[in-house]
């Protein structure tokens, strides 16, 4: 019957025992590793008092003595008073919490008045015996205690819920999601030992407190609560390693003895030279099997790491601009990670430039000393650089803490350096995963290899823009030395085209004078005759209307005769550069005696002719027989552009500003070919057929024009006719 029972208490005794194991497990890793930070200490000193409540439960189920157990049940009590200030105060530190001082002041208040009555029978009072073991018996005032607790409890987990839905950050939810099950659910459930204490003959629930333990551990490991993720994971590694490396030396020592020491033939040499053998073969790829065996369960990645590496440093070899590097690292970074920033640093002369996708866009930044000690620490280290790892290293508070904020300046988690020739080309600042999770070694070794190729692909790029940089640069001095010969070129062309110009305009001085000469005869005895005869009719007996229609008709000649003496004068003028008289020409005028002069041209033609005169136009000061010339010869092109003589001739004119007149002629005749509008103000050039034109009409008119203080254009294409304009302003501008 007492095996039985003894029987029955060792299993019920299991759950505390492991309970105690994990609770102290996890302390002395909070407390080993997790340095001086308070929120590790306050961590620390909760797992410590879950153990000893564990290790209470054990000890008060196996012990014979009731004295001895209700004593050490009082004595672990005496610092388990204490739980509910000091997790009060850790869900404050882990959170952040300022301005509760008050209510952790008062929860030590009530855990000293605790303390004075642990050891009275007001606290404990006994025993309850139960199936499953003894278990002490509350006093009246461990209920007091007891509903302490429970608010403890359910104000710190509605605290640790509020944050947990309030956090913008997947990491620090998850870390609290571990917080809030793990400690959370472990003091829920130490609390529900109250029924058992009072009597109620329920198994102690508080007993399974290692599941939720555990649970937190698992966190502790996956999501890094404690700021010391990577060092227990180092940890958890070698203690598998150890393990197995046990394992398998008694299983050697075993079969050792089974199948030598046995038949007497056994030598202790032999068997420490196996042991020593397999230990060196096995050692290390087993770290490796079980470093990978661990990162797979906890940290279980979603890229093919040789398959992106090969990816990414195909296309690093393969770009020159440094906008597509940084385009292509932060965003395969981000892409194969899924990391919640990507921060690109790097050094450009005095300053640092960072770049964030489009916020942040090369944005200038002097160097911070935050960033000066960063940097030297990178370089001291040449490898990837964690917060977690800067608080272990050997540098001064003051220096660790503005690294620290750095790193909170960045959002980042993880640095990683950029190598260059000389010191560091950069780095790149690595935020959080969005799942929450650490970065494993397969995570570090990407981007230690990312981040070398990229550190070459950026020194290519800039040696390549320099370069092209420095081939502008020579163009330019290229550019600027040649101007001058350009300039001396241009220089002989112009004079060139003035050689040109003068040797034509001698030419046509030449022609001019010889021409006037030879018609003024002749003009002079026809108005002489002309004179006469209209003298003579005008004496006449006979119908007066036909005697006027011919006088009329005499005195148009005479009038036309004059107008070509005026010509030939102006001619004469032009050839010279000598000035003409000025009068005040009416445009309008001007047209219509060009239209009569051509009249016996085209009265005979299917041409439309259409005026579009604007009314009171303003007099230009002029010469009005060179302005009708001009007029003429614009008039006459324009009927002998028209193929066949048919289509249309639009004369317009208008005043286009105050002082300024415009004439425009528009035909739908043949047009000009684009390759001739530039030469058609050249004289004797021309478009027309042998024996039609002698190329001086265009080039009268617009020197004519240009003395003016006027200017004509030509708009035409082939096909489609031509426009020609000519402007002139009201007072006379000499050219």
């Amino acid at each position: 019957m007492v095996p039985n029972a003894l029987q029955a208490v060792s299993a019920y005794v299991i759950p505390p025992l492991l309970g105690f194991i994990v609770m102290l497990g996890l302390a002395l890793v909070s407390l080993l590793r997790g340095g001086r930070k308070r929120t590790n200490i306050l961590f620390a000193g909760i797992c410590l008092l879950g153990a000893l409540i564990n290790a209470d439960v054990a000890l008060v189920s196996i012990v014979p003595d009731e004295r001895l157990a209700l004593r050490v049940d009082r004595t672990v009590h005496l610092f388990f008073v204490f739980s509910i200030p000091i997790y009060i105060r850790f869900v404050h530190e882990f959170l952040g919490i300022r301005g509760r001082r008050w209510l952790e002041v008062s929860a030590w208040l009530l855990s000293i008045a605790f303390l004075t009555i642990v050891p009275t029978d007001l606290y404990f009072s006994g025993f309850n015996h139960y199936s499953f073991g003894r278990i002490v018996h509350a006093g009246v005032l461990f209920h007091l205690f007891s509903a302490t607790v429970a608010f403890t409890v359910i104000y710190c987990l509605a605290v640790l819920y509020r944050a947990m839905k309030e956090s913008a950050e997947n990491h620090q939810r998850n870390r609290i999601k571990y917080i809030f099950g793990g400690l959370g659910f472990s003091a829920l459930l130490l609390a529900f030992t109250i029924l058992p204490v009072s009597g109620v003959p329920v198994y102690p629930l508080g007993n399974f407190s290692f599941i939720p333990a555990i649970f937190l551990a698992f966190g502790v490991l996956k999501y890094d609560l404690l700021d010391i993720g990577v060092l227990i994971r180092r940890g958890t590694v070698y203690f598998l390693l150890t393990g197995i490396l046990t394992a398998l030396y008694i299983l050697v020592i075993f079969l050792f003895n089974t199948f030598f020491l046995s038949t007497g033939s056994g030598d202790s040499f032999v068997l420490s030279l196996v042991l020593a053998l397999i230990i060196v073969l096995l050692f290390t790829p087993l770290r490796e099997r079980v470093q990978s065996l661990i990162d797979r369960l906890f940290f279980r990645g979603r890229y093919d790491y040789r398959e992106l590496l090969r990816e990414i440093s195909g296309r690093l070899a393969s770009l020159l601009s440094f906008p597509q590097i940084r385009e292509l690292l932060i965003g395969a970074i981000t892409e194969a990670l899924q990391v919640e920033r990507v921060t690109l640093i790097i050094a450009e002369g005095a300053v640092f430039r960072l770049y964030e996708g489009k916020e942040m866009d090369g944005a200038a930044e002097p160097p911070s000393a935050e960033t000066a000690l960063l940097i030297d620490l990178l370089k001291k280290e040449q490898r990837p650089l964690s917060r977690a790892a800067v608080e272990s290293r050997p540098v001064g508070e003051a220096d660790r803490e503005a690294i620290t904020r750095l790193f909170d300046h960045l959002g980042a988690a993880l640095v990683i350096p950029l190598p260059a020739r000389e010191g560091l080309a950069g780095l790149i600042a690595i935020g959080q995963k969005k799942s929450g999770e650490l970065f494993v070694d397969e995570d570090l070794e990407l981007l230690t290899t990312m981040a070398n190729q990229a550190a070459t692909a950026i020194e290519n790029a800039r040696s390549y823009e320099a370069m092209e940089a420095l081939n502008r640069d020579l163009e330019r001095k290229v550019e600027k030395r040649t101007a001058a010969l350009r300039e001396v070129l241009a220089e002989r062309e112009r004079t060139q085209q003035q050689l040109i110009r003068s040797e034509s305009l001698a030419a046509i001085g030449q022609l001019v004078a010889g021409t006037a000469h030879e018609l003024n005869n002749p003009i002079a005895g026809a108005m002489s005759l002309v004179e006469t005869s209209v003298e003579t009719i005008a004496g006449w007996e006979m119908q007066a209307d036909k005697r006027d229609e011919i006088l009329d008709d005499l005195r148009f000649s005479i009038g036309e005769l004059r107008r070509s003496a005026a010509i030939i004068r102006s001619l004469l003028d032009l050839s010279r550069q000598t000035q003409t008289y000025v009068e005040a020409v009416d445009m309008n005028r001007a047209v219509d005696d060009a239209l009569r002069v051509l009249h016996n041209q085209y009265k005979n033609l299917p041409v439309e002719i259409v005026k579009a005169y604007e009314d009171a136009l303003p007099a230009v000061e002029g010469n009005f027989a060179n302005l009708g010339q001009v007029l003429i010869n614009i008039i006459r092109n324009a009927l002998q552009a028209l193929p066949e003589g048919k289509g249309r001739i639009t004369l317009t004119t208008r005043q286009p500003s105050a002082d300024m007149v415009a004439v425009e002629c528009r035909d739908t005749g043949i047009g000009i070919p684009a390759a001739s509008l530039k030469d058609i103000f050249k004289p004797f050039y021309t478009t027309k057929a042998v024996g039609q034109g002698t190329g001086l009409g265009l080039y009268l008119s617009h020197e004519i024009i240009r003395r003016h203080g006027g200017q004509i254009r030509v708009v035409s294409a082939e096909g489609k006719g031509t426009v020609v304009t000519v402007e002139l302003p009201c007072r006379r501008r000499e050219a």
